[in-house]
């Protein structure tokens, strides 16, 4: 019995190697007070509790600084992290950052922004050329009669929101709708800055019919958002002015509800953290994966909100 026992111990010890490989995967949001990355943070923690043999480490700037999104990437270079997803704030220097951890060893892909031209290995994400025709064909379908038109965005270095720009513009090509001067504006993912924007295109356009953010931003600041569409209430009510806005988490849902949007299109950034530690788990085993993996869209209106919101 005894030499029974002990066999068992042997072959325990020897597969505990194999059992305890531990892998440490980060997750690089474009800021960290931009709640919709708070999503991808809770996806990516689910799947590696669930996976068992992974530490899901979620850091970025605070605020959209491509300059400190760098710094932290590579002091995660030095630490030798076994993996790196990152929301590329800014193409051209995390093209260099990407290929600087790729280089030492570290495998990279992105998620949400990509940048293609990188060595990473792949992207998972929305399709934001698609997603910004879905938010202009929701327009046009609600108004028809076209007017005014203008478009707040994140960051100008961002190439998944110049995506979703072009999808816009082509969605409203040869409809009623005219984009405004000085449309899109930028406000580096500053929920308080992009409701202003709406704000000061309103008083700039009296006649402006609509507004298309193309991130949540400025419903992320929920009373800000709200006192600005209560302003407006009764041209929103009426179909004088519209608001299809991108995104939809809880607090974007609720406002809907209550009739302070019109639309919402809205990505899945919880499956993107899950797909992201699958993804650098199968490249640690060696196994091929695809480049790109789309993960879709939803459309919610006043009538499904509710179905959303349970």
């Amino acid at each position: 019995m005894r030499k029974l026992l002990l066999a068992g111990i042997a072959v325990a010890m020897m597969a505990t190697p194999a059992l305890a490989a531990n892998y440490r995967f980060v997750i690089v949001p474009k800021a960290m007070n931009n709640p919709f990355f708070d999503f991808a943070r809770d996806g990516c923690l689910k799947r590696a509790k669930e996976l068992g043999n992974i530490e899901c480490i979620y850091k970025g700037p605070v605020e959209h600084e491509p300059a400190t999104q760098a710094q932290i990437i590579q002091d995660f270079v030095t630490q030798k992290v076994d993996g790196l997803a990152i929301s590329v704030a800014d193409v051209a220097a995390m093209t260099k950052s990407i290929d600087a951890a790729t280089a030492a060893g570290i495998p990279v892909i992105t998620f949400d922004a990509d940048a293609p031209g990188s060595k990473r290995i792949a992207y998972i994400g929305t399709n934001n050329k698609e997603f910004g025709v879905a938010l202009g064909k929701q327009l046009v379908k609600m108004r028809p009669d076209g007017g005014k038109y203008a478009m707040v965005s994140g960051g100008p270095g961002a190439k998944n929101l110049a995506e979703r720009v072009d999808g816009v513009r082509e969605a409203l090509k040869g409809s009623k709708w005219t984009e405004v001067a000085g449309s899109p504006t930028f406000c580096n993912d500053d929920p308080a800055l992009a409701v202003q924007q709406m704000t000061d295109m309103r008083t700039a356009t009296p006649d402006l019919a609509a507004i298309v953010p193309i991130g949540g931003w400025p419903m992320f600041a929920p009373e800000g958002f709200k006192a600005f569409a209560s302003r407006n209430k009764k041209d929103i009510d009426s179909g004088k002015f519209t608001l299809v806005v991108a995104d939809t988490l809880k607090m974007q849902l609720e406002l809907l509800r209550d009739g302070y949007a019109n639309a919402l299109v809205g990505q899945r950034p919880f499956e993107m953290g899950e797909k992201a530690m699958d993804t650098l788990l199968a490249i640690k085993k060696g196994e091929k994966v695809p480049e790109i993996v789309y993960t879709g869209l939803d459309l919610v209106t006043k009538d499904n909100v509710a179905q959303m919101l349970k």
